[in-house]
């Protein structure tokens, strides 16, 4: 994967990992202390219990809370990212403050979940990788996007077309066939035939990376994992050594926001 001013991101969908309790079956028929995950597996914590729990003792997702998103986000914080790119650059008048304000209505309880030092926590680190990802909104597109093999031929139930490429694109660079299949189902667009429209829709560009973040990521954050578990979510390759020197970016950039919104950067920064 690629470095600052990025390039792709690496977006794995994960089946459970099994842990050592038994595990009933895949229809689940758990003990009644044990939750049945999305994927119909049985077990006890956040991957069972979590997002997506159908059955058992499953965790609530977090209330929603009073914070006035636009209020957080305003024109002068947009822009103080934004001013940090080239004015050629792809993503000025492409990615707009109006265009995610736009978005987020459509995701009520993104950055409105725990406290409101939770809400300008999410928002902070939602900013910091977008600003990783797309050097500061200017690219659109991976650098070198084109080269990259982003088909996962094992997956069947997003096949590759082979005339598309699937490497990054808008402000988390969705990437891989089953990111832009499963994206596309959601949000009403042709994900695997017309990847495309992520980088030309600035609409839909915004809608991948806010319905990426509320499959992904929120969940983690409204638990207070902490900023490491965000970065593992959006691209797991960096951590565990995997890639000191980006994590320590993606980090610079969260504290500075927090910094920006006067709130904590709270524990565990790195994954």
């Amino acid at each position: 994967m690629k470095t600052v001013l990025l390039l792709g991101v690496v977006v794995l969908f994960t089946a459970d990992i099994l842990l050592p309790r038994p595990v009933a079956s895949q229809k689940c028929g758990c003990a009644p202390d044990m939750c049945c995950s999305k994927y119909g597996y049985c077990g006890t914590d956040d991957a069972y219990c979590g997002k997506g729990c159908q059955a058992g003792p499953c965790s609530l997702p977090a209330p929603i809370n009073n914070a006035y998103v636009p209020g957080i986000v305003t024109r002068a914080f947009f822009n103080r990212i934004l001013v940090k790119s080239a004015s050629n650059c792809p993503g000025r008048g492409f990615y707009t403050r109006d265009i995610f304000l736009k978005v987020i209505k459509d995701y009520p309880q993104f950055g409105r979940s725990g406290s409101f030092a939770d809400s300008k926590r999410e928002i902070a680190a939602f900013f910091a990788h977008v600003t990783h990802e797309t050097g500061h909104f200017c690219y659109i597109e991976e650098i070198d996007g084109p080269s990259n093999d982003y088909c996962d031929k094992s997956n069947t139930q997003y096949p590759c077309n082979p005339k598309k490429g699937y490497y990054g694109r808008g402000p988390i660079q969705l990437s891989w066939n089953y990111n832009y299949g499963a994206a596309g189902e959601s949000l009403g667009f042709d994900g695997l035939n017309n990847p495309e429209i992520v980088a030309t829709d600035p609409v839909v560009s915004f809608k991948t990376a806010l319905w990426y973040w509320m499959e992904n990521v929120h969940w983690d954050f409204a638990s207070g994992k902490g900023f490491g578990a965000s970065i593992r979510a959006i691209n797991g390759m960096e951590c565990d050594g995997g890639n000191p020197a980006t994590v320590s970016s993606r980090v610079k950039y969260y504290t500075e926001y927090c910094r920006q919104l006067c709130v904590p950067t709270g524990d565990n920064l790195r994954c």
